[in-house]
C-alpha cells in the first residue's frame, strides 16, 4: 500500500535555563522587554509531524512517502529518514528559507519561552500530488497532516478531485482555521483524526453535529490519551481500544504522531481497525517513554512481548506476520 504523508518537516532546539523567568521581569518595565537568558543545556531533535509519521511507519517495515517543504540543511535529516526506511524523494527543498524550526528555552518551573519559524514549510502550497503518484505508481492513501493551511487544504482537494482517498488530521491547525476552512478540508475524508478537544472544536468550527460529520467521513478516530482511542463509523457501533499501561511519561512530544503512524501501518496490512489502533498505541508508549519523536528504538521481540500483555495472544498473533525481522 503506497501512503503518501503530508506535513511539516521541522527540528526543535530545546535549551535550559537554571533560573526562574519570573526572577528577571519587573513589573513596571513589561512594556519594553529585553532580555537574554544564559542557558545550560541545547537539545536538536528531529521532529515535524510528517517526518515523526513517517519514521514511526519506516521503523515498523512501510516505506511512507515524506511530502512536505524543508530548507537546504535538510540534509542530514534526509539521510536519517532514508537509513529508517522512508522515502524522502518528493521533498520540496526551498531555495530561499531554512528547514522549520522551533526553539524553546524551559526553565526550572517548566515556564517555557518559544518561537516557531514556519521557514520553508510555508512552500509546501506550491507542492502538486499528481507528480508524486506518478512517481511512484499511484497513491492509495494522502495523509493531510498539519502544515501550511493553504497547503493542506490544497492537498485535500487534489486527493477530493483526483480520487484519491485521504485522511483528515488538522490537530494544532484547527486553531487558526476557519469554519469553511475546516469543512473544506474534513468533507469526504476517509479517515478523520482528533483528539477529545479537536473533536468538540471542529464540530463548534464546522457547525456540524457529531452525527453530520461522521456523514460525510468514512472512519472518525478520537485519541482519548491514556484512556486510548476511540473509532466511529456511521451506521455502526463505536470501538474503544484502551490504551498501554506506561509507568513514566518522559515526553509527550510526538506521542499522536506515532499513533497515527502505527494505525496507518494496520492499515496497510489489512487489519481490522480495533488490532490497527493497537499497533497505534503500542507505539505511541514506546514514545512517550522517551526523550524525542524519534529516539525510541523497537525490537520485533520486545514489541510483541508488550502487545501480547497489553491485547492479548490473539493480538500478537495476527500482527506478527507483519513486523520486519
Amino acid at each position: 500500500m503506497r501512503i503518501a504523508v503530508t506535513g511539516s518537516i521541522a527540528t526543535d532546539h530545546l535549551m535550559t535555563f537554571p533560573g526562574r523567568f519570573t526572577d528577571q521581569l519587573m513589573a513596571d518595565r513589561l512594556d519594553r522587554v529585553s532580555l537574554s537568558f544564559l542557558a545550560d543545556e541545547l537539545e536538536i531533535r528531529r521532529g515535524g509531524v510528517a517526518a515523526n509519521i513517517c519514521f514511526s511507519m519506516g521503523v515498523l517495515g512501510l516505506r511512507p512517502i515524506l511530502v512536505g517543504s524543508a530548507g537546504a540543511d535538510f540534509a542530514d535529516y534526509r539521510s536519517w529518514l532514508d537509513r529508517h526506511g522512508v522515502d524522502t524523494a518528493s521533498v520540496h527543498l526551498s531555495e530561499l528559507r531554512h528547514t522549520a524550526r522551533f526553539l524553546c528555552t524551559t526553565d526550572t518551573e517548566q515556564n517555557q519561552i518559544a518561537t516557531f519559524y514556519a521557514g520553508a514549510m510555508s512552500e509546501a502550497r506550491n507542492i502538486e500530488l499528481g507528480p508524486i503518484a506518478d512517481r511512484v505508481g499511484g497513491l492509495d492513501l494522502v495523509l493531510v497532516s498539519p502544515n501550511d493551511p493553504e497547503a493542506m487544504l490544497r492537498h485535500s482537494d487534489e486527493c477530493r478531485s483526483r480520487g484519491v482517498p485521504f485522511a483528515a488530521d488538522p490537530s494544532q491547525q484547527l486553531a487558526r482555521m476557519n469554519g469553511p476552512e475546516v469543512r473544506r478540508l474534513v468533507e469526504g475524508a476517509a479517515y478523520l483524526f482528533t483528539n477529545e478537544y479537536e473533536k468538540a472544536l471542529c464540530e463548534e468550527k464546522t457547525g456540524w453535529s457529531d452525527e453530520e460529520i461522521l456523514s460525510r467521513v468514512g472512519v472518525r478516530v478520537t485519541t482519548l490519551g491514556a484512556k486510548g482511542v476511540q473509532i466511529d463509523r456511521a451506521g455502526a457501533e463505536g470501538v474503544h481500544v484502551p490504551g498501554v499501561v506506561i509507568d513514566h511519561v518522559v515526553d509527550p512530544t510526538g506521542g499522536g504522531d506515532a499513533f497515527r503512524a502505527g494505525l496507518l501501518s494496520g492499515v496497510s496490512w489489512n487489519l481490522p481497525l480495533e488490532r490497527a489502533a493497537q499497533v497505534g498505541n503500542l507505539i505511541a508508549a514506546y514514545v512517550l517513554e522517551t526523550a524525542g519523536p524519534q529516539e525510541y528504538t523497537l525490537t520485533r521481540d520486545g514489541f510483541l512481548t508488550r502487545l501480547k500483555a497489553a491485547y492479548g495472544d490473539e493480538a500478537a498473533a495476527d500482527i506478527a506476520p507483519h513486523l520486519p525481522h
